[in-house]
């Protein structure tokens, strides 16, 4: 049969588990397996205890190691996340949004692959998100290409056909 076996001490301290706050229901779970296992139950039992697969069971009992209580946590899914890259990035991002001009997230990626750090632009949005930067789509208008003299022309046109008379010359 396959059992866990423990010694005082690493009872204590799995069973110290039980109480942490920090722990989510699954890893309750494993915790209680562990020690259920230690108490002489079979895979089989605990299985039908928790109402659960016998191979999830047999998975933590061959993963278990009672120097290493890590197993019992969930593991994150991917690859752990790269904090040198992350900060190399705010720290550009930051600079870059620092300077007195409007950037899109587009723009924002094209420069930054100017300075070696290639991002998309949803990326770009991301760790602007994740950093709470202010920003915003900016507006898609024609006011910046606009003549004054021609829109002021259209407006005073607009206004003598709104009241009826022709149309100046």
């Amino acid at each position: 049969m396959l059992h866990i076996t423990l010694t005082a001490t690493q009872r204590d301290a799995v069973a110290a588990l039980r109480r942490d706050p920090s722990l989510s229901p699954a890893e309750r779970d494993r915790v209680e397996m562990v020690l259920l296992s230690a108490a002489g139950w079979s895979v089989p039992q605990i299985a039908a205890h928790f109402h659960c697969c016998q191979a999830t069971v047999r998975r933590l009992v061959h993963r278990f190691t009672p120097a290493d209580l890590t197993c019992l946590h969930r593991r994150q899914p991917g690859p752990t996340p790269d904090l040198g890259r992350r900060a190399q990035v705010t720290q550009a991002l930051t600079r870059l949004l620092a300077q007195d001009r409007t950037w899109t997230a587009a723009q924002l990626a094209e420069t930054l692959e100017d300075e070696g750090i290639a991002l998309s632009a949803r990326q770009v949005r991301r760790y602007l998100r994740g950093m709470r930067a202010g920003w915003r789509r900016t507006g898609r208008t024609l006011h910046h290409q606009q003549d004054p003299a021609r829109v002021a022309q259209a407006k005073a046109d607009l206004a003598a056909l709104k009241k009826g008379r022709s149309r100046a010359s």
